[in-house]
C-alpha cells in the first residue's frame, strides 16, 4: 500500500526555519585557541601587532573570517604555494599545527581578543597621491580602508605599510592570486595591475595609513 507524502502545513515551515535560525552558534574556546597562539606569536608577536623583523604581518584587528580564510588557504596549499612566495611558504607549516576546522576557529577566536594597534609608518609615499588611487580600492575596501565582509574584503588601515606593499606586488606578479581556487585573491590581480609602480604603491598605502585609527 503507498504512503502518502506527508505535507507540512506553512506555519509549521516557519517555525522549523526560525528555530534553526535562533538556534544558539557553539562558543569558541579561546583558552584552546591561546594555547594555540604561543606558536603564532613567536613571528607575529605577543599581541598579534606582526614583527617586520620576521616579516610577520598584524592579526590583531582583521576579521575573523578573514582570518579564517587565509589559515584554511594555507593549510590547503591554495596560499604560499608559488616558490617565490618565500614568507608565504613558511606559514603552510604553521598553519598545518592547526588539526582542524575547530582548532583554526579557536586561535581565530583568541587573536579577535586582541586589541589592534596603529602600525608605524616605515615606507615614504605622498598620501595625497595615494588618495586619487585609493579611489578604485574602496569600492571593495570602504571608504576609510575598513574592509566589508559582503564584499570579502579585508581591513587594510591597521595593516603595516611594508606587508601591504608586499603583498600588492605578489598579486602584480602573479605570486598570490594565481590558485585557480584563490576565488578572493584572483580578484586583486586585476586591481594591483592599476599601480603602475612602486611609487604608486607606496602613495596608496601612505593614503590607507593615513586612515587608521
Amino acid at each position: 500500500m503507498r504512503m502518502k507524502p506527508v505535507v507540512l502545513p506553512m506555519m509549521c515551515l516557519i517555525a522549523m526555519l526560525l528555530a534553526a535560525m535562533n538556534r544558539p552558534v557553539q562558543a569558541q574556546d579561546t583558552a584552546a585557541g591561546e594555547a594555540s597562539f604561543q606558536i603564532c606569536k613567536t613571528c607575529h608577536g605577543q599581541q598579534g601587532e606582526g614583527q617586520l623583523a620576521l616579516n610577520a604581518p598584524a592579526l590583531a584587528g582583521q576579521f575573523d573570517w578573514y582570518l579564517e580564510r587565509q589559515l584554511q588557504n594555507f593549510k590547503a596549499g591554495i596560499r604560499g604555494a608559488d616558490a617565490k612566495d618565500i614568507y608565504g611558504s613558511q606559514m603552510r607549516p604553521m598553519s598545518l599545527t592547526l588539526a582542524d576546522d575547530a582548532a583554526v576557529k579557536n586561535v581565530v577566536a583568541y587573536i579577535k581578543t586582541l586589541p589592534a594597534a596603529k602600525a608605524k609608518i616605515t615606507l615614504g609615499g605622498d598620501a595625497n597621491k595615494g588618495k586619487a588611487l585609493y579611489t578604485v580600492c574602496a569600492t571593495c575596501h570602504g571608504q576609510h580602508a575598513e574592509g566589508m565582509l559582503p564584499l570579502n574584503s579585508p581591513r587594510l588601515n591597521n595593516q603595516h605599510d611594508w606587508y601591504l606593499l608586499r603583498q600588492i606586488k605578489n598579486f602584480k606578479e602573479g605570486i598570490r592570486g594565481k590558485h585557480p581556487k584563490d576565488i578572493y585573491g584572483a580578484q586583486m590581480v586585476p586591481m594591483a595591475m592599476i599601480l603602475a609602480d612602486e611609487e604608486a604603491m607606496k602613495n596608496v598605502i601612505a593614503y590607507i595609513n593615513s586612515l587608521g585609527k
